[in-house]
């Protein structure tokens, strides 16, 4: 994790882009969370981008705003975090040029830091499953409500520089009903953390 330490945070001009753009791009990237003071980190390996109010699957479809999802529509770079089935918090970064609701949804990490810690909030499941899932993932790095509508540069949470060990993958996203076939979740090649592993080439 040395060189983690060392690497660049994202800066905001990386979020002012296409939310797909963005996505395909934190595929190698560093979560670092300080959550209570306790520092746990894991690589970017799996997202899914929401195109706000052109896309179905997005909570921000056709400009739908109430005080639940006020987060995605506050600037980019910043966090929106929800409740999904009243059970798992997913965080997600708030993405595009204009304020339109178009998101990343953080799926899956490979944790790299603070990996006991992972283990204590997550339980007995194998070290696999520590992040691999929107849920587990938010539970790894002990993110809540809390983190809603923050600015991910100061935040407990923030993101870092890196790089894919793989060329991402592009498949559909997963536990959608509504646009179920665009092809805007990416995952890194080869990976063993996903929440599903990519098709083969």
């Amino acid at each position: 994790m040395s060189g983690t330490r060392r690497a660049a945070l994202l800066p905001v001009s990386f979020f002012r882009r296409p939310a797909e753009v963005v996505a395909r791009e934190l595929i190698g990237a560093v979560v670092v969370s300080t959550v209570r003071g306790t520092r746990t980190a894991g690589r970017i390996v799996e997202v899914e981008a929401y195109l706000g109010h052109r896309d179905p699957a997005s909570h921000g479809y056709r400009h739908r705003r109430h005080a639940q999802n006020e987060g995605l529509y506050g600037p980019a770079g910043h966090w929106y975090v929800y409740l999904s089935y009243g059970v798992h918090w997913c965080a997600n970064l708030v993405a595009d040029r204009e304020v339109n609701g178009g998101a990343v949804l953080l799926r899956a990490l490979e944790p790299v830091e603070g990996i006991e810690a992972m283990r204590r909030r997550r339980g007995r499941v194998p070290d696999r499953q520590l992040a691999a899932g929107p849920g587990r993932l938010t539970q790894a790095l002990g993110i809540t409500r809390a983190l809603d509508q923050q600015a991910m540069r100061g935040a407990l949470v923030q993101l870092f520089q890196g790089a894919p060990q793989a060329p991402p993958v592009a498949t559909p996203r997963i536990g959608i009903t509504r646009a179920v076939d665009w092809p805007l979740r990416f995952v890194e090649a080869g990976t063993r953390w996903a929440s599903r592993p990519p098709p083969k080439r």
